[in-house]
């Protein structure tokens, strides 16, 4: 099982035994054990297409509040392709939201946030709260400062969105001359996104310096 773990991504064994219990309502070694599939929903994979887009939207130019984001958090490498866990954790998180105490609105935002010059950082996919008081210790959380931002529309299926987020770190933010703060990074799902479908877009908010 750990094997199977590292191949999907997943940084342990607990990690993927959580989301596949969440997912499917049962452990990998329960599973194994009963050496059946018939009881499991399963679904074909979304592929992630990462090619760069030929055309990008201009973006607008936003000052962003300063705001708190509680919920499920995982660590990543840009360099080794770890982000193919993420779909999972959103997984994860859809069905983890309903125990997060002191939300704000309907939104959920994909938080990347403490980089290092390794390339590894941390994803929380969460939703904006009062304050972290009554937060249980599972959940991840992350302050988001009073911010200028780029921000981009992506409009597309999900499935697409590394196309949008290669074209604008790879080709839009060379090109403009604009230098990125050191802030978190986010994408705001608002409540026209259907997460069971991949469909309604999102905005991808990057802090830039004055």
């Amino acid at each position: 099982i750990l094997t199977l773990a590292l191949d999907a991504d997943y940084g342990s064994h607990e990690a993927f035994t959580r989301a596949f219990r969440d997912h499917f309502g049962v452990t990998p070694e329960t599973v194994r054990a009963t050496t059946c599939l018939t009881t499991l929903k399963l679904q074909e994979p979304i592929t992630m297409i990462s090619t760069a887009l030929d055309h990008l939207d201009p973006p607008r130019i936003a000052t962003g509040k300063a705001f708190l984001v509680a919920g499920v958090g995982e660590r990543y490498n840009h360099a080794n392709d770890s982000t193919a866990g993420i779909p999972n954790q959103w997984s994860g998180f859809h069905q983890q939201c309903a125990h997060i105490p002191r939300q704000v609105g309907h939104g959920a935002y994909g938080v990347c946030c403490n980089g290092d010059d390794a390339g590894n950082f941390d994803y929380i996919a969460g939703v904006e709260v009062a304050d972290f008081s009554d937060l249980p210790r599972e959940f991840a959380r992350v302050r988001i400062p009073a911010q200028k931002y780029v921000v981009f529309t992506h409009a597309d299926h999900i499935s697409t969105i590394r196309r949008t987020v290669n074209t604008i770190w790879n080709r839009w933010l060379p090109q403009s001359g604009m230098k990125v703060a050191d802030a978190p990074n986010f994408e705001r799902y608002d409540e026209r996104f259907d997460a069971s479908t991949g469909v309604g877009g999102l905005e991808i908010w990057v802090p830039v310096k004055e």
